[in-house]
């Protein structure tokens, strides 16, 4: 089903003197979460319009992991609604949803007794695609996140750990997603890598990534590789819009302090 139009202000993704209207990818609506006893996520109001990267930004424990696994399936609401194109996320739709759903961790994951071509492979066949297409598919990502084919006959623990976070990010490619979510995937890498990495990743944009909801601490990350911010404290969403309207406009005060400690 075609996915839904933006039509409010926090969904769109304006362009200098105009406004675009855009297809909404996923959506939360008035979504709360209760673990227990503690409520994780406040009344979250969030769009991920296609063509955009969304960044999560707080402190750990603000919630932003949640919000991923919401998307994904992994987490389920306590009240509100999650939207998947338009569409509630529900468990008959999860196995489509997922095939359509990028995730890659800051812990990589990469299954360690499978070589990294296997590792990147796994979601194609899992997929029942065609194994041409999976070679030819593998070739092209790796390349695009230079990954040699030395490397990719290697085992994950053979690798360094950029050399392992960019596969991870291959694998979570694979099927070409319309919706790729990263949690803390950059943070455990040198500072050096990490720039590397970023390159590639922006390089991919514009042909590989259709949206992106990326979770970072770092707000000079969100700055360089995302259009949108959301800013999460204690579960709630402090402040959310254009990146450039957020930097210049905090108008929260938690917002404020972490754009003053983190430029």
């Amino acid at each position: 089903m075609r996915a839904r139009l933006a039509t409010s202000p926090a969904q769109l993704q304006p362009a200098q003197g105009s406004v675009t209207l855009r297809c909404m990818i996923a959506e939360l609506q008035s979504v709360c979460v209760d673990i227990g006893e503690r409520r994780i996520l406040h009344d979250i109001d969030l769009a991920i319009p296609e063509q955009t990267i969304v960044a999560a930004i707080g402190a750990s424990g603000s919630g932003k992991s949640t919000l991923l696994r919401l998307l994904n399936g992994l987490q389920t609401a306590t009240s509100g609604t999650v939207l998947r194109n338009g569409q509630p996320l529900a468990a008959e739709s999860l196995r489509d949803v997922r095939f359509r759903t990028g995730y890659a961790l800051q812990q990589i994951a990469l299954l360690p007794h499978m070589s990294v071509r296997s590792n990147i492979e796994l979601p194609m066949k899992i997929a029942g695609r065609d194994p041409a297409a999976i070679a030819t598919r593998v070739i092209a990502l790796s390349q695009r996140m230079q990954l040699t084919e030395s490397q990719l006959s290697r085992y994950p623990s053979e690798l360094s750990g950029g050399q392992q976070q960019r596969a991870g990010i291959c694998r979570a490619l694979a099927l070409a997603p319309e919706l790729l979510l990263l949690d803390e995937a950059f943070s455990g890498l040198d500072a050096i890598t990490r720039s590397d990495t970023h390159a590639q990743f922006l390089d991919m944009r514009n042909d590989e990534i259709n949206s992106c909801l990326l979770v970072t601490h770092d707000l000079a990350e969100a700055r360089r590789l995302a259009d949108y911010f959301v800013i999460l404290s204690d579960g709630r969403i402090v402040r959310q819009g254009p990146k450039d309207e957020v930097l210049a406009d905090p108008q929260d005060a938690y917002a404020a302090r972490l754009i003053e400690q983190c430029l």
